[in-house]
């Protein structure tokens, strides 16, 4: 096992401004008061759960704006200084490092980065991670037996593959997998490795096309984060579902475990309270109520249980590739360009 692998262990409209919760209830238990603002990229039903939770906690109201991440850090960016932003909540890391990078990020208290493995944060101490998601590979057993399973992510640009794959080069999640590789392979071999995969597979727009699709038994499997299968299963029943997951493993970037963060921004009129909401999503009752939300993201918190039925982090066997160290995705997305992908 890594060192980080260690550590480990221990669609939406943008621009939209919508309520986030039920009316806080209870007196206050640390004081706090005031309205702040919170982007997220992240999914609405965890978000919402979060956001209630710390609401009732302090007293304070939270006003969200939903989009897609990419498109909310160029809002951030573009708003500057100006921005009504407070907080801003990812699924990926890169968004969170472009705007550290664009001087954008305010540093976070030292007790809220001490809440998770520090190979999850920033090594600036500008973003905290907050919730993880493992890449997998949904696959249906009807169209390829457990024999034919990839021991590599580059194995997917074989020719064994031709037809048989899905593949979403919108989907945000893709651009870390695509950037873990680069890490691991280098450029060229990245190329190679997208234009192969490209040529094997269909197109989706979505993780949730993919799963859906594989599901149907269109195309033998796809490229995922682990937990659009589990959302999938919750709705129909896990013993109703024809697909299942493949966890690649032995720290090939395929095993790619990324974070979804949060930070405050420089921009916040209310610096005390932005501070207080990130740390609360990395406190013991935040994380709780992430875990039961039904998003099925992993908690980084140690002592915080993961939703039941999650293979354990610990035998996920992931790549020795910190969150922080994948970039802001220009790398990766060239490479996509590169490819034809994007």
């Amino acid at each position: 096992m890594t060192a980080l692998s260690r550590a480990r262990v221990l669609s939406v409209v943008a621009g939209v401004l919508v309520a986030a919760s039920v009316a806080a209830c209870g007196a206050s238990s640390s004081g706090s008061s005031g309205t702040i603002t919170l982007y997220s990229g992240q999914h609405e039903q965890m978000t919402k759960a979060v956001v209630a939770a710390f609401e009732k906690q302090t007293g304070a109201k939270v006003r969200v704006r939903f989009g897609e991440e990419p498109e909310l850090a160029n809002q951030l960016a573009q708003e500057g200084s100006a921005s009504p932003a407070d907080v801003f909540f990812t699924e990926n890391a890169p968004p969170l490092t472009l705007l550290s990078e664009k001087g954008l990020l305010s540093p976070l208290r030292a007790s809220t980065l001490a809440q998770v493995p520090s190979a999850d944060n920033a090594a600036n101490g500008q973003w905290v991670g907050v919730a993880a998601r493992e890449t997998a590979l949904v696959y249906n057993p009807r169209l390829v037996p457990a024999s034919q399973l990839p021991h590599s992510i580059l194995d997917l640009a074989k020719p064994g593959w031709k037809g048989k794959l899905a593949l979403a080069p919108a989907e945000v999640d893709f651009v870390p997998v695509v950037a873990a590789v680069a890490k691991v392979e280098g450029d060229g071999a990245t190329v190679s490795w997208l234009k192969g995969f490209a040529a094997n597979a269909k197109r989706y727009n979505d993780n949730e096309g993919i799963v859906a699709a594989v599901e149907k038994g269109q195309v033998a499997a796809g490229i995922v984060n682990h937990y659009y299968w589990y959302r999938a299963a919750d709705e129909i029943g896990q013993a109703k579902m024809r697909s299942k997951l493949h966890y690649i493993g032995h720290h090939d970037p395929g095993a790619l475990v990324d974070v979804s963060g949060a930070a405050v921004m420089k921009s916040s009129r209310e610096p005390k309270l932005a501070q207080e909401l990130v740390a609360f999503l990395v406190s013991r009752k935040g994380q709780e109520a992430m875990v039961h939300s039904g998003d099925w993201e992993y908690p980084l918190v140690a002592g915080v249980a993961p939703p039941p039925g999650l293979k354990p982090m610990s035998s996920l066997g992931a790549p020795d590739i910190p969150a922080a160290s994948l970039g802001d995705d220009r790398r990766a997305l060239a490479l996509m360009q590169r490819a034809g992908l994007v």
